[in-house]
């Protein structure tokens, strides 16, 4: 199929929640993906930090092929295969900073994605709040999180812009500032009792690249404790050695949470997310307090199994934390670049005002390079984990020119936006003109009714004076008969 025939049934039949980009990719390997045209393209964007091994990795595409010949999907009434192998492969992760001694089987519940997963760690941390501890039901989140777009998952995420078109949404989400310590002690004493956790990404990723200083997660873990509330990492962006050494940023800031959640960079591409709990908050769960029909599937769990078992068995700890040190300092190097913000693969560069994000994007897109903007003036990179210093260095080299290619896109966008302005303008002169047509129309049209009105009125009195007449004439025609009649009786 040509490009412009996947965009019409595109524009035809999917609903429009996401502002696409003019591109096509229909094969991939490694690092790169080719649209239809054969162009290929350098993604430093991994389907939005899904595809950390790259596209299409060897072991992951048998993986999928071999199980899919032999069963994709069952429900979760049964035993999966390979989906304890992935759980106990997440529990080992998890425990990987934790001393022997105090290591303790990790329980998850498999979803399909990272808004699925958050929403089950609310309805956990609930749950457990009311059998467990002091039934608050308040969750504590950071403003600028984003934790997905479902309705719970919407309320806990502290962006306005994003919830107003959907209020009321669910209630007992409180926001507060990031990294402001004296703000998150306070919150305590002005609830007690009411919180059942608190919930925190290590690095707000929609946010705009924005870490959360490891003090602060550390202090809101123990704080969270010491009043009987859960403290929940969503690690749906950070996690599986995304930020560098290890698989999650929870144990980078050199804390355990009582709750993680996690997506993207589990299954290479095939939809999993996940909620994982110390094994005392996971027991909260009885049969029927929550459940998915696809989560973990046997496909899925193949694809995940495959996936992470490369990325533990690969070192790629220390590599992501090399490849992130390396493109972080050649993004600082650039005059176009004023500040790096986020932790080993997971970069955000601030761009000097006179760049706007969004159009570098477009102009590296024309180039042959997939990035992202958070906001006007932040670039998020998330390129695959296997990615290779001379990858970097062609972004690199070729990011100047795009950043002047940009301001051509911003002229063009400007001249479109004022044309669209002009026609719409123009649209709305012509209704109006239309509509003057239309009330002339309608005025001439009640004078006309007026006129035939009193005609008809007029023709109407007329008929009733000649109808009277002709009474009249007959009743006297009627009279002379009778009087005639009379008379020859007399006679």
């Amino acid at each position: 199929m040509t490009f412009e025939e996947v965009k019409k049934l595109d524009d035809t039949y999917i609903m429009h929640t996401f502002k696409r980009k003019p591109v096509c990719f229909v094969e991939g390997e490694g690092v790169t993906v080719k649209d239809e045209e054969g162009k290929e393209y350098l993604d430093l964007l991994s389907g939005i930090g899904v595809d950390s091994l790259g596209h299409c990795h060897p072991r992951v595409a048998e993986a999928i092929a071999e199980q899919a010949q032999k069963l994709i999907h069952v429900s979760n009434y049964f035993y999966i295969e390979k989906r304890g192998e992935v759980a106990k492969l997440i529990s080992e992760m998890a425990n990987e900073c934790i001393p022997t001694f105090f290591r303790a089987p990790w329980k998850t519940f498999f979803a399909n994605s990272g808004a699925e997963a958050n929403e089950c760690a609310i309805k956990l941390a609930r749950l457990w709040a009311k059998k467990e501890s002091s039934g608050g039901h308040i969750i504590l989140v950071l403003e600028g999180s984003f934790h997905g777009r479902t309705l719970a998952t919407l309320a806990a995420t502290a962006q306005p812009d994003k919830q107003e078109p959907f209020q009321p949404l669910p209630e007992g989400f409180i926001a507060i500032p990031p990294n402001d310590i004296n703000a998150l002690r306070n919150i305590w004493w002005e609830y007690p009792g009411q919180i059942a956790a608190i919930m925190m990404e290590p690095i707000q990723g929609e946010g705009g690249v924005i870490p959360i200083d490891p003090d602060y997660l550390f202090e809101a873990t123990k704080l969270a404790r010491r009043n009987g509330a859960l403290s929940i990492l969503d690690e749906v962006q950070t996690g599986f050695y995304r930020c560098g050494t290890y698989p999650f940023m929870f144990q980078n800031a050199g804390i355990t949470p009582d709750i993680f959640t996690f997506a993207k960079g589990v299954a290479s591409g095939m939809p999993m997310g996940g909620c994982v709990a110390r094994i005392e908050v996971a027991e909260a769960f009885e049969p029927g307090d929550h459940g998915s029909t696809f989560g973990g599937s046997n496909l899925a769990a193949a694809a995940a199994y495959a996936t992470l078992d490369t990325l533990k068995t690969g070192n790629f700890g220390e590599r992501v934390e090399n490849r992130g040190d390396y493109f972080a300092d050649k993004l600082l190097a650039l005059d176009e670049i004023t500040e790096v913000r986020g932790s080993g693969l997971m970069i955000g560069a601030v761009l000097k005002d006179e760049f706007k994000a969004p159009f570098v994007v477009d102009a590296a897109l024309d180039a042959g390079f997939i990035i992202n903007a958070t906001d006007e003036h932040t670039l998020r990179f998330l390129p695959p984990l296997i990615i290779e210093e001379k990858d970097i260095d062609k972004f690199i080299a070729a990011l100047p020119q795009i950043c002047i290619d940009s301001k051509q896109k911003e002229i063009e966008a400007a001249e479109a936006a004022k044309k669209a302005e002009e026609e719409a303008a123009a649209a709305q002169e012509e209704y109006d003109r239309l509509m003057k047509e239309a009330e002339n129309v309608n005025a001439n049209f009640k004078e006309v009714m007026e006129m035939l009105k009193d005609k008809v009125g007029n023709a109407e009195d007329k008929l009733g004076d000649v109808l009277k007449k002709d009474a009249a004439q007959k009743k006297s025609s009627s009279d002379d008969a009778a009087e005639g009649g009379a008379s020859e009786e007399t006679k």
